[in-house]
């Protein structure tokens, strides 16, 4: 289960889309050092953010960054405890993509990312 949301653009078409929804993931697929502060438990509250794309006719002009920004805003609003935000990065170039905006792999799983809600929130003080 998932919640999309779609960016419309003036002339009524579809720009692009992402989805968010709850998921777990266990304490030890992270890094040490990121976790070294939680408490042990075995799963770790975090939002999955899937199927982020930009329609090919629009890509180039800045919608991923705003789609993911919005994803991004949304997360860390949520009344709902999460750790983090986690995607999975379809090719070389969403995991890219994802590197760039400070999303960081996990050490078993490169293709597999996620950035911290402590790092998104002060993105938006």
């Amino acid at each position: 289960m998932a919640a999309p949301f779609v960016l419309v653009l003036p002339d009524g078409a579809t720009g692009g889309y992402y989805t968010l929804s709850a998921t777990a993931m266990k304490l030890a697929e992270f890094p040490a050092q990121t976790v070294r502060k939680l408490p042990r438990y075995p799963l770790v509250p975090a939002t999955l953010l899937g199927r982020l794309a930009i329609d090919r006719r629009h890509q180039g002009k800045g919608y991923g960054c705003f789609l993911l920004a919005d994803a991004l805003f949304r997360s860390v609003r949520s009344e709902i405890a999460s750790f983090a935000v986690i995607v999975d990065a379809k090719d070389e170039n969403a995991r890219r993509f994802y590197e760039r905006e400070s999303f960081l792999p996990f050490p078993d799983q490169p293709m597999k990312l996620f950035r911290p809600m402590a790092e998104i929130a002060k993105l938006f003080e």
